[in-house]
């Protein structure tokens, strides 16, 4: 009689596990609940809320016709939204319609400010870029006497306000017949500040020196080096403070006020104080100011939204892959 050996299944050790037990690994691998995380994410929350919250009362305070703003500022939302507080700041109401809907008549050359406020703050953020990238590469690579002293100098200057220094910048400006011109206005900012000059040294210090060593013994100067390897391969961080840079010069308003009162060359930010200035002092056009607001704000909102990512991931400050 012969008998037959059970067959036993064979198992691909290599094999995936079914998703049940992908699940349940997943679940055990879960890390516990834990006061603190859930402390940290309400107040990340909080944060976030109290952070936002201005910028939606504002985008709700130009929704808002203007005949309702005070029986609406206790709520939420806008009553009756609209967008004729749009048309009003842009001008594509005649100064009759403008008043009729509660405006003061007056209207923001929206087109020409952009412009302006745009070159403004390219010219700032591309040279201020460039030139404390070659300052701080220089500080990080370059052995010359008093490197220390001079950057700690440069670096003190951040507790410097820059209040202090409007008056003797605005001064030599005026002596320079540079007033009411683009290149008086960046003037002060187009070389470099102390934090960007800071920021950069940084990064360059976390560069490996053997790449730049194996450039040079093909050859290459310490200017190719900076310019075909070091520069490439700091993208993420001129990107970073090249933003940080163009924000910081959008939002800029006592500079351009006192340099670019001129309508030619006058900045978004300025423009929109004046526009609030056209209004009766009785009853200020908070409306159209708010209109006026956010769409200052919705250029800069577009950089951030595509570029913002760039901050994260420059701030860790890690090695070259």
């Amino acid at each position: 009689m012969t008998t037959t050996q059970p067959t036993v299944p064979t198992v691909n050790p290599t094999a995936e596990p079914p998703a049940s037990a992908r699940a349940i690994a997943a679940r055990r691998e879960r890390r516990p609940f834990s006061i603190g995380r859930t402390l940290g994410w309400i107040v990340l929350i909080v944060s976030l809320i109290l952070t936002l919250f201005p910028f939606y009362w504002m985008l709700k305070t130009a929704l808002t016709p203007a005949a309702d703003v005070i029986k609406d500022s206790g709520s939420l939302f806008p009553g009756s939204p609209t967008l004729i507080n749009f048309a009003r700041v842009l001008g594509f109401l005649s100064p009759a319609e403008d008043q009729a809907a509660g405006g003061s008549g007056a209207s923001i050359n929206f087109l020409l400010y952009l412009w302006n406020s745009i070159v403004y703050c390219a010219l700032i953020g591309f040279f201020q870029t460039v030139f404390c990238a070659m300052a701080g590469y220089a500080f990080a690579r370059l052995r010359f006497p008093g490197r220390n002293v001079l950057f700690s100098i440069l670096i003190a200057a951040l507790m410097v306000p820059g209040i202090f220094t409007l008056l003797p910048n605005f001064v030599l400006v005026r002596d320079l017949g540079l007033l009411n011109t683009v290149w008086g206005m960046v003037a002060p900012s187009l070389l470099m500040t102390p934090f960007a000059l800071f920021f950069l040294r940084q990064f360059f210090l976390n560069i490996p020196v053997d790449v730049e060593e194996a450039a040079m013994l093909d050859g290459a100067g310490k200017a190719r080096v900076f310019w075909r390897i070091a520069l490439p391969m700091s993208r993420g961080p001129l990107i970073t403070i090249g933003l940080i840079t163009v924000v910081w010069a959008w939002k800029d308003y006592l500079w351009p006020l006192l340099i670019g009162r001129d309508e030619s060359v006058r900045t978004m930010t300025v423009a929109l104080g004046v526009y609030l200035q056209q209004s009766p002092n009785t009853q200020p056009d908070w409306t159209g100011l708010m209109a006026g607001s956010t769409l200052s704000v919705i250029p800069v909102l577009i950089l951030l939204i595509f570029l913002g990512r760039r901050i994260v991931e420059s701030l860790n400050f890690t090695g070259i892959k």
